[in-house]
């Protein structure tokens, strides 16, 4: 009597917790899947976090967010393949457990048909759900020894990025009026001046649309500007960037003491003298500044500079030169690249601009599909959050072409003729979010938002160069090129100001040919180090109280 007594006992012991397991598995599941047992996918714009973090529980995001659920839904997610990976087996390796705690040598039928039914119950339920969507990002997207996934591999992973596949939610219409009209009705910008001044910038004299692209005033939503900076010895990558920019070029010009005639030689050289010398013509404006303390010995008038006649006959200034020659170099002088910077992009007379380095070229058409893209103004592009569009930047061999599309952008990867940008350099300072998908996914005709991500995890120190606005933060102009991190300061007030990057799906630039290698300069290495202090001991503790403090961010 007794053992059967215990038997019962037993009997129920076990009934109770294989019924609490299932409502356990239950419960996870509904957790995990918003609740939803559908067959469409659902989508989730994850910001990236700090490595090594683990991710909250889903039930607390997703309560925390729950009443901004319909400002992030996103039309335009990547369609799961109805395939998914088998799932983990943690749930059912926890009921054995259990079991075995209890030390039952025998169990009737009944019980083990139970378990049966709740093992299969839970097989079930889990097959619908891809844990990967939990994992925390712990380790760099992309490396040199990962082989790109053909885009089959990249739909069985539930990533949480936003994708262009829905391309017919919005296309642009009508004739060019009509699209003008709905840019100035998204953007709502004002047209800017377009004169030529003689202004002072700190410790900087600057000659303002010193000499002016025939192109005139132009409105603000109708064209993208690419904003640079140089000295004459890089003006060999006008054309070719014009080439496929094929739109307003505002370019600050560094031309200090004796650099400031070969300078001018160089602008009249573009403009008369070259085959290309039309679209030098309609799209660049020139700025130029130098230090108070070495002014040029005579500074023309902007009206006077292209007066006299060019000579056309002699190799152009930029040929056959080195920086060894500037005055710059014999005076030990530093590049002021953050002064050029936000002269080139404080003159740009539009809204959007692509503040950039003239060696690095966009893919052809990118200024038509970005404004389309603008005009549709789909959900995304309607968060609140402020916002930038990121490119991603990668290099190619010497002996390689410059690729015109992503298309051909995959094949050099796929071959290793190119590789991310500075990945033998400095791999986090220009990685992007979701690299590795971002290369694997197909082409589109339409330009759309791929991923919205954030400067912290793994990309903490992220230098983005980006599609902006006039609104966005300038770059320290006490930083110079030589003592590196120049755009380090600027990516902290764009995460402690909370900015989204909206890096764009079919968007890139590529190096002027030719992969860099990490090499040692002592020289830079010792400014580098004293700008480092600087940054920590001054800089960043200014920034704080500019901009805030946020978790997550750094310098």
């Amino acid at each position: 009597l007794k053992m059967l007594a215990r038997r019962n006992w037993l009997l129920r012991c076990s009934i109770l917790i294989n019924i609490a397991v299932l409502l356990y598995v239950c419960t996870h599941v509904m957790i995990g899947s918003g609740g939803n047992f559908a067959a469409e996918p659902t989508f989730i714009i994850q910001d990236e976090i700090s490595k090594g973090k683990l991710n909250p529980p889903f039930s607390a995001a997703k309560s925390k967010h729950d009443n901004k659920s319909r400002d992030n839904d996103v039309s335009r997610g990547l369609r799961l393949s109805s395939k998914q990976e088998p799932p983990r087996e943690k749930i059912l390796e926890d009921d054995i457990g259990l079991m075995d705690d209890m030390n039952i040598q025998q169990q009737d039928q009944e019980i083990e048909n139970q378990q049966k039914e709740i093992i299969d119950v839970a097989g079930n339920i889990g097959a619908s759900i891809d844990e990967k969507r939990f994992e925390v990002p712990s380790e760099p997207n992309f490396t040199m020894q990962d082989k790109i996934p053909n885009e089959s591999q990249v739909q069985q992973e539930t990533v949480s990025f936003l994708n262009n596949s829905n391309t017919d939610s919005y296309i642009v219409t009508g004739d060019e009026k009509d699209f003008n009209d709905r840019l100035k009705n998204v953007l709502k910008c004002h047209d800017r001046d377009y004169l030529p001044e003689t202004l002072q910038r700190g410790d900087f004299w600057v000659l303002k649309n010193y000499v002016r692209a025939d192109h005139g005033r132009i409105k603000c939503h109708e064209t993208i500007t690419y904003t640079t900076h140089a000295d004459y010895t890089f003006l060999d990558n006008l054309v070719p960037l014009l080439e496929r920019w094929n739109a307003p070029v505002s370019i600050a010009m560094h031309a200090p003491g004796t650099d400031f005639m070969p300078t001018v030689n160089a602008i009249k050289y573009l403009r008369d003298c070259l085959p290309e010398n039309k679209i030098v013509r309609k799209f660049v404006t020139f700025h130029i500044y130098f230090s108070t303390k070495h002014i040029p010995k005579i500074v023309p008038k902007y009206d006077k500079i292209l007066d006299t006649r060019t000579n056309c006959s002699i190799a152009p200034p930029y040929v056959n030169t080195t920086t060894a020659t500037l005055y710059k170099t014999q005076k030990k002088l530093l590049y002021p690249v953050n002064v050029g910077r936000n002269i080139a992009r404080d003159s740009a007379l539009t809204h959007f601009i692509l503040a950039s380095d003239i060696e690095l070229y966009p893919n052809p058409g990118l200024v038509k599909k970005f404004l389309e893209m603008i005009a549709r103004n789909d959900a995304t592009l309607q968060r609140n959050s402020p916002k930038v569009f990121p490119l991603p930047i990668f290099e190619v061999e010497s002996s390689s072409p410059v690729p015109k599309d992503k298309t051909e952008l995959q094949e050099l990867l796929k071959t290793g003729k190119a590789i991310p940008f500075h990945k033998r350099v400095c791999s986090s300072c220009h990685g992007i979010p979701k690299s590795k998908e971002w290369m694997a996914a197909n082409e589109t005709e339409d330009l759309g938002v791929f991923h919205i991500g954030k400067r912290v995890g793994y990309f903490i120190h992220w230098e983005p160069i980006y599609i902006g606005t006039h609104a966005d933060p300038h770059y320290d102009e006490r930083l110079s090129w030589e003592g590196k991190s120049d755009k380090m300061t600027q990516g902290y007030a764009l995460c402690a100001l909370d900015y989204e990057f909206l890096i764009l799906d079919n968007a890139f630039l590529v190096h002027k040919p030719g992969i860099k290698v990490l090499k040692k300069d002592p020289r830079r290495a010792m400014l580098a180090a004293k700008t480092n202090q600087l940054i920590k001991k001054i800089i960043y503790p200014e920034l704080r109280i500019m901009y805030g403090v946020r978790k997550g961010c750094a310098v």
